[in-house]
């Protein structure tokens, strides 16, 4: 595991925490309490802003924004019970293989 995946992980960790002992006043936990559709929602504006601050041009502004999509997504997985490591098998799995090939190729059953 590397100092990355370190920190990706200690933050799922306290996700994961909240989620089950949920804390009056933690963001966390509210996020948790609102359900799906609360964490989209939260996903979706946070993914606007980092398109926003890349515009922008801004290094720490799109370092900002890229950490708040992060945790939120990271929030997601918690709540869908995954744990970060499967997405970064998939990553590896993906490494060396075209994008256009790897999507063309990809099968996922309804």
């Amino acid at each position: 595991m590397t100092n990355e995946d370190d920190i990706l992980q200690a933050v799922y960790q306290v996700i994961l925490d909240r989620k089950a002992n949920p804390t009056d006043g933690s963001y966390t936990t509210s996020l948790m309490r609102g359900g799906i559709d609360k964490i989209l929602k939260k996903i979706g504006e946070e993914a606007t802003e980092v398109v926003i601050a890349a515009k922008g041009g801004v290094h720490d502004e799109i370092v900002y924004e890229i950490t708040d999509l992060v945790f939120h997504l990271l929030v997601l997985l918690g709540h869908q019970n995954i744990p970060p490591d499967a997405v970064y098998k998939e990553l590896r799995r993906r490494v060396g293989t075209s994008g256009i090939e790897e999507k063309a190729a990809r099968h996922i059953d309804p």
